[in-house]
């Protein structure tokens, strides 16, 4: 399996493909990234040469941000919002959608599971 910035990339897929297992790599940046090294978009990730690796690491370093540095960059820009008290920030901090969806119903991936409160009892008629 070659390694890119610490992260095996699967042999049998083609390296435009194996490329996008880097965190920050999506299809647009693997097609440029092939383009710009060389390297031929459908040629399997286990028949690249060591320099043709070396060529494309070399291009991830130098122009774009990746795996731990995107990661802590993200990181720091919610901390900020935090900091500074922002709506989204608050959003951030209470674990609610950030980017203006419903919350009445449909945000059970950011909320988690239902916590059921129970209803209010009927009052008895006292006659």
């Amino acid at each position: 399996m070659p390694r890119l910035l610490g992260v095996d990339i699967p042999n049998d897929k083609p390296a435009i493909i194996s490329l996008q297992y880097l965190y920050g790599v999506g299809p647009r940046v693997a097609a440029e990234l092939c383009h710009k090294s060389g390297v031929n978009p459908q040629a399997k990730a286990r028949d690249l040469h060591e320099d043709e690796l070396a060529r494309i690491a070399a291009l991830l370093d130098k122009d774009y941000v990746v795996e731990g540095q995107l990661r802590r960059q993200i990181a720091q820009n919610i901390a900020r919002l935090r900091d500074i008290g922002s709506y989204r920030g608050v959003r951030h901090r209470r674990g609610l959608p950030v980017r203006g969806q419903r919350t009445r119903t449909n945000a059970r991936t950011r909320k988690g599971p239902k916590k059921t409160v129970a209803g209010k009892k009927g009052v008895k008629d006292l006659r």
